[in-house]
């Protein structure tokens, strides 16, 4: 049976502007299981960011709960946190902004052993440092040159190796290849398929590259204005999308075969502000196949067939 490594329900997350909240996640719930990859895509704005900082505790939800290891993290105090922060790390999507400019390479990746107390001397720590620069394809060399001196794919390499400075379970991958080329960004995501199989390691892959997720993950959710609209096998949502929204974005995949093209669906207006979503379904104002009882009434994330959740008032049972 497969272990549960983390549990959320009924997730939300709303920001104050001004007078107005913006519903950035809006009641997600859902498992990502030990050595799996949970990939998570949807169109920019659609509250994936703001869900991977939330499993991490980097910010802080307005409602719901979050299991870590069977563990109510929302009711830890900060030292319990800075403890469990060491099996919980992420990736960031901006090689470069996510680097510290004045502090070496080598500085960087030591940090969060020098915060967390790892390694009993600076000897130690070294010894750690250069064995990850060269884990992740960097010339332990280059422990003290700067970021400005390395190309966006070393950068990236070297916030994968930070992230893998404390021995973490669970690591939140924030679009860590959308700011590379393509041919790096290859290389990049083989390496970190390499790292998850030698460390064990869980990944929540936040990306709108579906060919990518595709890629990478086990199973696939869908994001639509902060709702998970679609959840099933990666294979399984290739195969047999069901949600309007989950067609129309695979519709739009490049695929090198004129036998598999898929029929483009082309959405008409605009994605809905999360300052004032829409009532009902929110997707029903660019659906095509939108009835009166999808403006009025919200759907459910349900089972429709085994291991594959559709939010969709013309799909459910």
């Amino acid at each position: 049976m497969k272990e549960k490594l983390l549990e959320v329900n009924n997730l939300v997350k709303h920001f104050t502007s001004g007078s107005q909240a913006v519903k950035a996640v809006d009641g997600l719930t859902f498992d990502i299981y030990r050595g799996e990859t949970l990939g998570l895509v949807g169109e920019s704005g659609c509250g994936k960011s703001t869900t991977g900082r939330l499993t991490l505790r980097l910010l802080e939800p307005t409602a719901g709960s979050i299991r870590y290891r069977g563990e109510d993290v929302l009711g830890f105090s900060s030292g319990q946190m800075k403890k469990i922060r060491r099996d919980m790390q992420i990736i960031f999507q901006d090689p470069y902004s996510s680097l510290d400019p004045r502090k070496s390479i080598g500085e960087i990746i030591m940090r969060p052993m020098v915060v967390h107390g790892v390694g009993n001397n600076r000897r130690e720590r070294f010894e750690r440092v250069t064995h990850l620069m060269e884990k992740v394809g960097l010339d332990p060399r280059w422990y003290h040159r700067y970021p400005h001196e390395l190309d966006g794919g070393r950068r990236q390499r070297v916030g994968i190796a930070r992230a893998l400075a404390l021995n973490p379970t669970y690591i939140v991958c924030d679009e860590p290849v959308s700011a590379l080329d393509v041919s790096v960004q290859a290389q990049v995501i083989n390496l970190m398929q390499d790292l998850q199989e030698e460390y064990h390691l869980t990944y929540l892959f936040i990306s709108h590259d579906l060919s990518v997720v595709k890629h990478v993950s086990n199973r696939i959710a869908v994001m639509y204005l902060g709702e998970i609209v679609e959840l099933a096998a990666s294979d399984e949502l290739f195969q047999n999308p069901q949600h309007p929204y989950t067609k129309a974005l695979l519709s739009a995949v490049p695929v090198p075969s004129l036998d598999n093209r898929r029929e483009r669906v082309i959405l008409q207006g605009d994605v809905p502000s999360p300052k004032n979503p829409p009532s009902g379904c929110r997707f029903h104002t660019r659906c095509p196949f939108a009835v009166e009882n999808c403006r009025t009434e919200a759907p459910r994330l349900q089972e429709t067939e085994q291991d594959h959740h559709v939010a969709c008032h013309l799909i459910a049972k």
